[in-house]
């Protein structure tokens, strides 16, 4: 299975809709394949022109490490040097807290992330969740 741009569009639609209900910071949403490649990115009005970076970041790592920004998160806090080597490794990509949200398949495969930014990480995962959820996919926070 891989995410098409079609089901990707509709994370970001609903992951931004799930931000204006919330009443979330403007956010900025990608959605990146397994390979870690951009197949769909959008920036909310008033969302800052560096979010995109932050975004891609969070759902690189995710892709790149098969594991969601919440794991990320608690590794970066128990093991900091694994962390900053696997920044070294990926060219200082990665952004390992929540709102990089890993996408698997029914059967466990790594398929894509995504990443939201713009609020508190917390809340950036929940708006990932809302978009995935409605595309029909398995979300990992």
């Amino acid at each position: 299975m891989v995410v098409t741009l079609r089901k990707a569009r509709t994370i970001v639609r609903k992951a931004l809709e799930k931000g204006r209900e919330l009443e979330l910071k403007p956010l900025s949403v990608v959605v990146l394949d397994a390979g870690g490649h951009v197949i769909a990115f959008e920036r909310e009005d008033g969302a800052a022109p560096g979010r995109f970076a932050i975004a891609q970041g969070k759902a690189y790592g995710s892709v790149m490490l098969g594991m969601a920004g919440t794991a990320q998160m608690a590794r970066a806090e128990a093991q900091a040097y694994f962390m900053a080597a696997v920044n070294g490794v990926y060219g200082g990509q990665v952004v390992p807290v929540p709102g990089g949200v890993l996408l698997r398949d029914k059967k466990g495969a790594v398929i894509g992330a995504v990443g939201v930014t713009g609020d508190t990480s917390d809340n950036d995962a929940v708006a990932a969740m809302a978009g995935i959820e409605a595309a029909g996919l398995v979300g990992e926070v």
